[in-house]
């Protein structure tokens, strides 16, 4: 394997260990639905506000979300809307491995 596809791997890796956590799927899944203040995913999720910012951050942080501060409120919508086709191929996965 070349650096190049080795370097490539690895930021995909990175992308796929974002989203390996429950609490970052139903946050990537509620904002299918349109975008969200912190505050209203923080009463969905039911945890405390700091942890719902480091999931957004690491969802953030590969690419997945941006995020819009209106006032004194940060309002996070998905960036790669495409994403949702993972989520299409691992309930398949998921439907053939039953």
């Amino acid at each position: 394997m070349t650096a190049t596809a080795q370097a490539e791997y690895k930021a995909q890796a990175g992308i796929i260990k974002a989203l390996a956590h429950p609490t970052r799927l139903f946050i990537v899944d509620e904002l299918s639905r349109g975008e969200r203040c912190v505050c209203e995913l923080t009463d969905m999720i039911g945890v405390e506000m700091p942890t719902v910012s480091r999931h957004l951050s690491q969802l953030k942080s590969v690419g997945i979300l941006e995020d819009e501060k209106r006032g004194s409120q940060v309002f996070y919508r998905l960036r790669v809307p495409c994403v949702l086709n993972f989520f299409k191929c691992i309930k398949a996965v998921q439907s053939n491995g039953k």
